[in-house]
């Protein structure tokens, strides 16, 4: 086993550790990032093959580092994947892919004990933990009742239509991620259903110049929306536990391609999915859009995880651990905060403050042994 000691280690490679990597390298700090993809950027490509962001490119672009699209275009999943190790190299970070932490605890001087997948441990004073918001799939508990007969994945696992098998296709789920796929099955060739609770959706046609301008506003004033304002709490409590608004796709989209939208899958019925209006449904395939949550079992610090498993922090910090902190966590800040634009402006807040309260720390510790002598 070998030991590494540094002062930094941000954990996870995407969109969020990297705007904590380049403020980091800018100000000379010793760090390293971990990720366990085996390339910077895998998590995109780990999605279903068409997807296409709906950032706009200027917002979803790190600072000085140019999206090579349009003015005017989306990237692609897999685009966004191949930009964002691009950035990597630009700003030079220390890399270990391919590595999972296993365990993260705290040691009693204070720093920070890192077990590597590897079998390499490192030491460090500060840990920001920006390792996605979309591990731990949602899936219903009655979804174990269904008909083994009956093809079902969830989104994350989902990557086009050959993963599909001959038949009706029910989606679960009718936000974005759902009706993209319900679009693509439907395109395919299989006579779609999408069920649940319509989100609302983004008037403007996104895909146009004036649409992309427009969104662009939206999304500055929804990253306003910030959990220290009566708005951005109303708006927490309002959309807890559901979907975004449609913003590319439209409710004219799924009728125009034919897909009818139904109530909610209450539960299983005679082994099919049962809706809240009392029918059943017949289908070969169902794709749970029902979202996802971020894996945090392998943080062994007391005080950072509620019973439930979410993080006690203020704005990513975590006040009860000094010198950890995370990026990327749904409403962290603001009703932007999971998101491209939102991780920035949030990463910028936990990196000043973070390396600010160690100073403050080790001044204070300076000036008691000054006292002491």
């Amino acid at each position: 086993m070998h030991t590494t000691s540094l002062d930094t280690v941000v954990i996870g490679a995407g969109v969020a550790g990297l705007h904590a990597a380049r403020l980091l390298a800018a100000r000379g700090v010793d760090f390293e990032m971990i990720d366990a993809g085996a390339r910077v950027g895998d998590t995109w490509r780990q999605r279903y093959r068409s997807l296409r962001l709906f950032t706009p490119r200027r917002w979803a672009e790190l600072p000085g580092m140019q999206l090579d699209i349009g003015y005017f275009e989306y990237p692609t999943g897999r685009g966004f994947a191949d930009y964002l190790e691009r950035c990597a190299a630009a700003i030079g970070a220390p890399l270990r892919l391919a590595t999972r932490v296993e365990h993260l605890s705290a040691g009693v001087d204070g720093r920070f004990r890192l077990a590597l997948s590897s079998g390499d441990e490192i030491i460090a004073t500060h840990v920001v933990v920006a390792a996605g918001a979309h591990h731990r799939p949602i899936v219903p508990p009655f979804a174990t009742q269904l008909d083994p007969a009956i093809h079902h994945l969830h989104s994350l696992d989902y990557r086009g239509p050959e993963d599909l098998v001959p038949g009706a296709v029910l989606v679960v789920g009718a936000a974005n991620s759902g009706t993209d796929i319900a679009l693509e099955a439907a395109a395919s060739g299989h006579r779609t259903t999408i069920s649940g609770r319509h989100p609302g959706q983004i008037p403007p046609d996104i895909d146009t110049p004036i649409g992309n301008l427009m969104t662009g506003l939206f999304l500055r004033r929804l990253r306003a929306t910030t959990l220290d304002t009566e708005r951005g709490r109303a708006f927490l409590r309002a959309h807890r536990g559901h979907g975004v608004n449609l913003v590319r796709n439209k409710t004219r989209d799924l009728v125009k391609a034919g897909i009818p939208q139904v109530s909610r899958v209450a539960g299983v019925r005679d082994g099919m999915p049962l809706l809240e209006s009392g029918e059943t449904l017949e289908v070969a395939n169902i794709v749970w859009c029902t979202g996802s949550l971020p894996e945090f079992g392998w943080i062994d610090i007391p005080g950072v995880l509620s019973p439930e498993g979410s993080v006690a922090h203020r704005r990513g910090l975590v006040d009860a651990v000094p010198g950890l902190a995370f990026v990327g966590l749904p409403f962290q800040h603001s009703v932007m905060s999971p998101t491209l634009v939102g991780m920035r402006p949030d990463a910028e807040y936990v990196i000043e403050h973070l390396l600010a309260s160690s100073r403050v720390a080790a001044a204070v510790a300076a000036g008691a042994g000054t006292a002491l002598r």
